[in-house]
């Protein structure tokens, strides 16, 4: 797969603060890639960047082989973006807010209802398009966030906090239109979120800190680097656990054992079989990987 955004020796500060030092990473085509910090990390920043919003102080941004600098329209004919807080006007009905955004891209008339009536039956807002916007839920705006920035078929999907305060049935509808997307069309996803359980999906992850990277890797390479594995037993004693000498603690129904990796749980359940008659074998999850790298918990809220 070759690099569909190539970002190199990115740097951004307001004042004294540098929000971004010297970040240089690589997005593949069609991967899902997660992008995480904590708040103020340098997220939004690098996005706003990406998107032409914010000027850069130094660095160089290519998207699909073209210069950001050079070649702005371009880059934003490429890139569909789903920001954190909804752009949509409240006083506008959902047909209009995406007929304006569509005409911006030239898509008009029998173009547009073609792929407004794709958009709206993927989607589900089909009975929504004569509602004013200021009316809708808050899963309901989302879903036509997406239908804005998908409109004019973008190669890259940004999506800065997509999920965040919406309903489980809301966040699965929008995963699986978005994951169809990337098998259909290919579609990169650039995602920035604070549910792990998101970004233990991803393909590739770069965390960043002090808006500098901190640890880069596939969910499985930085799980196995960053956190052990855990085996869960059920049905024995506290003396017999103790008597393993590896750290543990108490849970509902049994004791949860740390372990550095999957051989070495394997190894201690071939030494003492009589032991683990029932039992499960959990790795580390992303949530220990970013506390682990930063030092510090995902929590939601906006980033300035």
């Amino acid at each position: 797969m070759s690099d569909i955004i190539q970002i190199n020796h990115l740097n951004k500060s307001f004042g004294s603060v540098k929000a971004v030092r010297d970040l240089s990473f690589r997005v593949k085509e069609g991967e899902l890639f997660a992008f995480l910090g904590v708040n103020g990390a340098g997220k939004s920043t690098t996005i706003n960047i990406m998107c032409g919003q914010l000027s850069k102080d130094s660095g160089r941004i290519f998207i699909d082989g073209h210069d950001l600098d050079e070649d702005m329209d371009f880059v934003k004919r490429e890139l569909g973006v789903v920001f954190q807080s909804s752009v949509l006007d409240s006083a506008l009905s959902v047909y209009n807010n995406l007929e304006s955004r569509a005409a911006l891209y030239g898509i008009t008339g029998a173009a547009f209802q073609k792929r407004l009536s794709e958009l709206a039956k993927i989607l589900d807002f089909e009975d929504l398009l004569k509602r004013t916007v200021g009316k809708l839920s808050g899963g309901q705006r989302r879903r036509i966030d997406i239908a804005r920035a998908l409109f004019h078929k973008p190669k890259i999907l940004i999506l800065d906090e997509p999920t965040t305060g919406l309903d489980p049935q809301t966040r699965r509808l929008l995963w699986n239109v978005i994951s169809g997307f990337r098998k259909n069309e290919n579609m990169t996803v650039f995602l920035t979120t604070h549910y792990m359980e998101e970004a233990a999906e991803a393909d590739y992850v770069v965390i960043i800190d002090d808006g500098k990277i901190s640890a880069k890797g596939s969910p499985l390479e930085l799980k196995n680097i960053y956190t052990g594995d855990y085996i869960i037993v059920y049905g024995v004693s506290e003396d017999a656990v103790r008597k393993l000498g590896v750290e543990y603690e108490q849970i509902q129904n049994g004791y949860r054992l740390s372990v550095p990796d999957t051989r070495a749980a394997t190894d201690l359940i071939l030494h003492n079989t009589c032991l683990f008659q029932d039992y499960e074998i959990i790795k580390g999850k992303m949530d220990d990987v970013f506390l682990a790298v930063t030092g510090k918990t995902l929590a939601g809220g906006s980033e300035k």
